[in-house]
């Protein structure tokens, strides 16, 4: 299977809280071919087990700059994956 690879690469960016809970700005993630958001969230989660769970439940998510809804839609490789908590203001 040369050419074909097995792992679906995802640099997740991290904003605002979510920046502060990771303690970093980002991160490279390696998931099974055909992974979805949810599973890119659970990996982060088990990574950032303190801080991140929380933020995680609140926040929205881009894919590629597009606004994601359904956790399960599929990461197509070298996606990047934004966490962006919600922001106060006015």
């Amino acid at each position: 299977m040369t050419g074909v690879s097995a792992v679906t690469k995802v640099l997740v960016r991290y904003f605002a809280s979510a920046r502060a809970a990771a303690g970093i700005d980002q991160e490279s993630l390696e998931l099974p071919t055909g992974a979805t958001v949810a599973d890119a969230l659970g990996a982060v989660r088990a990574r950032h087990p303190e801080g991140i769970p929380r933020i995680l439940d609140a926040a929205s998510f881009l894919v590629d700059g597009i606004a994601v809804r359904d956790p399960s839609r599929p990461l197509p490789d070298e996606a990047e994956l934004d966490v962006l908590p919600p922001f106060a203001g006015g």
